[in-house]
């Protein structure tokens, strides 16, 4: 029998309204999958259990006495340790701010609670969400849920581990080189990275660069939209911010929820293994080429494309490391030995950079972003692997080889990500089954500009063809294996930056 805590949230939402399913009963079901699994992966480190269960109570109330409830009334959030939550530790993964207890929410956190959301609690991340291998000196390392020795990407990788073992029905992230898609690629779960300002964010440093944005994590795309639906807002405090809601994209107006039906018969797909830069391991290359036929088979055409990305790299690692070198200089310089080596080495690299080297790399920004509007001029989605490489012990910092080749900085394995990163357009990763070591494997499906629900809705028409293909479909992790598993903390180098 489903536990409640594996319904979808779209499923319990509904459960919900209909008073056939009691948020107090579905926040009890989640606490209880907390307490058996994550031991095993140490995916939600901030707790306020009776908090959450008084909100549990006042949303049956709500239900019982007939009252209108919003899009996620009753259903369990968890937030990522970045973004602030009012009287819940919020430590960013930093000793700095090891006990921090914000007195009120991120406007992103409080879009949430006023549509109905509890939060469950707080998921893991690296320092300042610095690099896509989720540990840090405060919480720790999280582990990969098919196996735990194995990292779960990140910097949302508590998010996704969170999600694929059902200690939430859906949890919140963040992107800037993947971090939304990457810990969806290694755990089996869906990371939607949405056009920036979409979801507003009224505290980065840097408001006019597009690099970093919030957005929705989730176990299928329904569940991710009806979650994008809450967070999507208009806020001036985001120079950014704007709404989409009204606007055609490819003759889809921007309803997140419930998803746009899209007929991919009338599409045109490309494919890339690699956008012809980006350094791919070999099983990672093998399982795409299992997918594209199958994918390829229900457009209009399909052909082997992708736009011109040269000079991303440069580009991003430049501009990256100036939003680093804005948030994080004086703490570097003032408590140089409470930051750690991915902080250190974006602010120590950003002071090398010149204001020629940032206007280069503004510049082929815009080359590229230009470039991917000529690409989608000529198709209408493109498909990608998520990530270069298959999961990796979590005790390697990052990889510094690809199939024997050596990657150029500690960002690069992330590079099918931060291509599309540069240009702002949407992307969301989709969990297509297994590679070839027994591991998840993520498909990266990027849409035109300002297509946020085109793309939501090319995702739900491939889920929903997949779906009853073992081959193809979400692959789920153990959970009697993770529930009789020693406990991640007892590992060697559980606890620190590296």
């Amino acid at each position: 029998m489903t536990e409640a805590c594996d319904l979808s949230a779209v499923a319990a939402r509904r459960l919900i309204g209909r008073k056939a399913l009691s948020p107090v009963e579905l926040l009890e079901s989640c606490l209880a999958r907390i307490e058996a699994v994550n031991p095993a992966v140490n995916a939600m480190v901030a707790m306020d259990v009776p908090a959450a269960q008084a909100a549990a109570r006042q949303a049956e109330v709500a239900v019982m006495r007939g009252d209108d409830l919003g899009l996620l009334h009753g259903l369990p959030v968890g937030i990522k340790d970045l973004e602030e939550t009012a009287g819940l530790r919020t430590t960013y993964g930093s000793p700095i701010f090891a006990d921090q207890v914000p007195a009120q929410d991120c406007g992103m956190v409080a879009n949430l609670r006023r549509a109905g959301a509890i939060v469950i609690g707080k998921t893991n991340t690296p320092e300042f969400g610095a690099g896509a291998n989720t540990r840090n000196a405060v919480h720790g390392a999280t582990g990969n849920p098919f196996d735990p020795r194995l990292s779960a990407a990140g910097s949302s990788g508590g998010s996704a581990v969170a999600l694929a073992t059902g200690m939430a029905p859906l949890c919140s992230g963040s992107d800037m080189g993947g971090s939304l898609r990457n810990p969806a690629a290694f755990c089996g779960i869906l990371g939607f990275r949405p056009s920036g300002g979409l979801v507003p964010s009224e505290k980065r440093p840097h408001g006019w660069s597009n690099l970093g944005v919030l957005g929705p994590m989730a176990r299928d795309v329904p569940d991710a939209a009806l979650m994008l639906a809450a967070m999507a807002s208009d806020d001036a405090r985001d120079p950014l911010a704007y709404t989409l809601h009204a606007r055609p994209v490819r003759g889809e107006p921007a309803l997140f929820h419930p998803v746009r039906q899209i007929d991919l018969a009338s599409l045109r797909l490309a494919w890339s293994e690699d956008f012809g830069e980006a350094p791919v391991e070999g099983v990672v290359r093998e399982a795409f080429r299992r997918v594209v036929p199958a994918a390829a088979r229900l457009f209009r055409e399909g052909v082997a494309a992708h736009p011109d990305c040269r000079g991303a790299d440069e580009a991003f690692q430049v501009l990256r490391a100036g939003v680093f070198l804005g948030a994080h200089l004086e703490k570097v310089r003032t408590r140089p030995a409470d930051v750690g080596p991915n902080v250190r080495v974006n602010v120590e690299e950003g002071l090398g950079y010149s204001l020629e080297d940032h206007a280069r790399a503004a510049s082929a920004q815009t080359r590229i972003y230009r470039g991917f509007q000529d690409f989608f001029a000529r198709h209408d989605v493109l498909i990608t692997p998520a990530i270069t490489v298959s999961p990796r012990d979590w005790r390697e910092l990052y990889p510094a080889e690809i199939d024997g080749q050596p990657t150029r900085s500690y960002v690069h394995w992330l590079a099918l990500a931060y291509y599309v990163t540069l240009t702002g357009h949407p992307a969301v990763c989709l969990p297509v089954g297994r590679d070839a070591r027994g591991m998840p494997f993520g498909l990266q499906i990027v849409g035109p500009r300002g297509g946020d629900a085109f793309v939501l809705g090319v995702a739900a028409a491939l889920e929903e063809a997949f779906a009853a293909d073992p081959a193809l479909a979400r692959p789920v992790p153990d959970l009697a294996a993770l529930r009789a598993a020693a406990p991640i903390r007892g590992m060697e180098g559980f606890l620190g930056f590296d």
